[in-house]
């Protein structure tokens, strides 16, 4: 069957499933023209506490599917690649989480939303690259310091942005984190012109030669509203897709072609397909895990957006 039937299968069956697809900005071009929903973490969490859809079908990473799992637990959320998971997310655990607090007494967990259900559940509060700078800044002075997991370059640019005393865990995203300084300056002297949009789980040495710096959704924006006609993108190549398509005049230079999440890559279109048909796999929470890990998320989700 070829992607166009398949395309056509699968919204078929979303209706017939009463199914809502949601979509990561870095899954497959042909998967994210079929979404209901694109976007980045926090945007893809909101939507599945909101949705009045029977069945979340996530086309993204376990942490993802589990997370709509812990805000719709009355809901059948469908994970088509139960495989795909995070790196970074298994760089912490819940005995990381109590050792750090241990070394830090009195200090606040702020969860990054790429952890597992069972550490976003001994957290206080969770954060998206997105939301990250706002969540820090509404804890009360008291919650010094903050320990943020699992991404020490995400917490190492926090800290250059707010006011407050933070430490954090050693975890990192492997594609952001493998690239340089030296990679930078290499595709800005091909691209004079171009301006650089980096994502904050790239190294504090890319960090400090970006543009513009802010989460996935956040770079769709930017990309539209920019004067430059040409952007260099620091972040994973599926968010290529949606901006060529909004902003055809405009030239987006990947940081590096091999830039590309192989977890993010592994669901196809006849994964959703299958899944929907068999509705399986199904994503679920033990229930005391899930309600301590809801009351990190809701907190996240109650933080005011700009």
């Amino acid at each position: 069957m070829n992607d166009t039937a398949l395309k056509r299968e699968i919204r078929v069956l979303l209706e017939d499933r009463d199914a809502v697809l949601l979509v990561h900005n870095y899954q497959r071009d042909e998967i994210q023209e079929i979404a209901d929903h694109t976007g980045d973490s926090l945007g893809l969490s909101q939507v599945a506490a909101d949705s009045a859809a029977k069945v979340i079908v996530f086309a993204g990473v376990h942490f993802m599917a589990e997370s709509a799992a812990i805000l719709a637990p009355d809901r059948t959320v469908l994970l088509p690649r139960p495989d795909a998971g995070c790196p970074m997310a298994d760089m912490i655990t819940p005995a990381d989480v109590a050792a750090l607090r241990e070394r830090y007494p009195g200090g606040t967990v702020v969860a990054y939303v790429n952890t597992s259900a069972a550490v976003k559940a001994v957290s206080d509060i969770c954060c998206t690259s997105g939301n990250a700078v706002n969540v820090a800044r509404s804890l009360p002075p008291e919650a010094d310091p903050l320990i943020m997991i699992p991404d020490m370059n995400l917490a190492q640019y926090i800290a250059t942005q707010v006011d407050r005393k933070i430490v954090w865990h050693d975890g990192y995203c492997p594609i952001h984190h493998r690239y340089t300084a030296a990679d930078v300056l290499k595709v800005k002297a091909r691209h004079p012109e171009a301006v650089f949009a980096a994502h904050p789980e790239c190294r504090p040495e890319v960090l400090a030669l970006a543009d513009h710096i802010t989460s996935t959704s956040g770079m769709y924006t930017f990309a539209r509203d920019s004067e430059a006609r040409e952007i260099i993108i620091g972040t994973e190549m599926g968010v290529l897709y949606k901006m060529r398509r909004e902003s055809p005049d405009k030239v987006f230079i990947p940081l590096s072609e091999n830039m590309i999440c192989p977890n993010m890559k592994l669901t196809k279109l006849q994964d959703i397909r299958d899944a929907l048909l068999n509705m399986k796999p199904v994503i679920t929470v033990p229930e005391d895990i899930r309600v301590k890990a809801k009351k990190a998320l809701d907190r996240m989700l109650a933080v005011p957006r700009d």
